[in-house]
This record gives structure tokens, sequence and C-alpha cells, in this order.
């Protein structure tokens, strides 16, 4: 049964399940950074103050998460739909190396040498990777220095956000418009940086990020 506590309780375990605090959430939603503080939850009066719809949207979007996923919190369930990581430790690869090649194989998997390694995050699978980003291309989403966890066998659907490279050797992160068998359209997420229109022919992997460091 839907309630007040649950609601709330979920959107903690959200919070905490990306890596961020509930102020931290709040921010990355864009929205005030106390809108989740213990104190707003309840009116002056004692009442319980349930989130708007328009919020939980917005930390949803945030984060990545899908809607059954935070379904599954309010329930007390994990509905991630990502299999149990078997590993402490996940690759980790910078964006400018990850588009030097032989890091990976044709389907976008970890491969090769000169990989470091760091704490595997809840998110990840057996089978994800990280890539740390550089330089300001991905403001003001994601930050020099950030660490995205991506997973190559994850299926993607529009307003995904995703890496993507190319068979030149581009890695760029951007948010996933629509994709056909002639071509894949990404919407950027630093708006001095252009919308992409790229020939499926011309890319090499893409792969959805299940997680971002704060």
């Amino acid at each position: 049964m839907l309630s007040h506590d649950r609601v709330w309780a979920a959107i903690d375990a959200l919070a905490e399940r990306y890596s961020l605090s509930a102020s931290g959430l709040a921010r990355r939603a864009g929205l005030d950074s106390t809108a989740f503080n213990k104190s707003k939850r309840l009116s002056s009066d004692g009442r319980p103050r349930w989130p708007s719809t328009e919020s939980l949207a917005k930390i949803i979007e945030a984060t990545g998460a899908s809607l059954d996923e935070f379904t599954g919190l309010v329930e007390g369930r994990d509905k991630t739909g990502l299999a149990p990581a078997q590993r402490s430790s996940v690759p980790l690869l910078g964006f400018a190396q990850a588009g030097a090649g032989g890091f990976f194989d044709d389907a976008g998997f970890p491969a090769g040498q000169g990989w470091d390694l760091i704490e595997l995050p809840a998110q990840a699978t057996e089978t994800s990777y990280a890539l740390q980003v550089q330089g300001d291309s991905m403001l003001p989403l994601y930050r020099n220095g950030d660490v995205l966890i991506v997973e190559p066998g994850a299926a993607t659907r529009k307003g995904d956000r995703v890496v993507v490279k190319t068979n030149a050797g581009e890695v760029m992160a951007k948010v996933l418009d629509r994709q056909t068998t002639k071509s894949i359209v990404l919407i950027s997420l630093n708006p001095e940086h252009p919308d992409r229109d790229i020939p499926m022919r011309d890319v090499e992997w893409v792969a959805r990020i299940v997680w971002a460091s704060q």
C-alpha cells in the first residue's frame, strides 16, 4: 500500500543507491537543495507533506533510474533489473584514453591492458566498466573528474543517457533521442555543444550510463 513514509523512504533509498545525499539528489534534479529535507516532510501543523509528482519525475530522470525501479523502492523490492555484481571493482578509463583504441572489443566491452580499477558501485554488473569525464563538454550534468558507470549489455531507449564511441575514436556522453538501423540522434548535455545525428555505419558501440558519481 502506498504511504507517506514509504514514498519518502524510497526517495532516500534512491539517493543512497546513486551515492547522493537527499540534498544532493535534489540539486542534481534541479530542485531546491532543501526540497527533500526531513523538515519538509511535514507541514507546520504536523500533517504529512507529499513530494510532488513533478519532483519525483525529475529525480528519476536525473539519476537515470526507471519508474519501475522507483516503484520497487517504494514497495521495498529491488526492481533494477540488473544482475548481482560478482566483483569488488570495475575497470576505469578516461574518455581520452577510451578514444585511443585497443581498450574495447567490437561490442564495447572492456578488453586489453591499461585499465585502472575503482570500487564497484551497487548499480554495476559483471560486465560494467567506468569512464572518467574529462573536460566541460558534459556540463552541467557531468563535471570534469566525474565517473560514469556504463553497461554495454543494457537495452537503451529514448531519453537514456548513453556513451557512444565512433569508428573515428570519438567518445561522447549524450542523451539518446532516436536510434534506427540507419542513424542515431543524440542530444547534447551541454547546450554549448551541438546535438549529433550520426550514421550507424560510423558508430562502433553504444552503452547506457547506469550510474554517475557526484
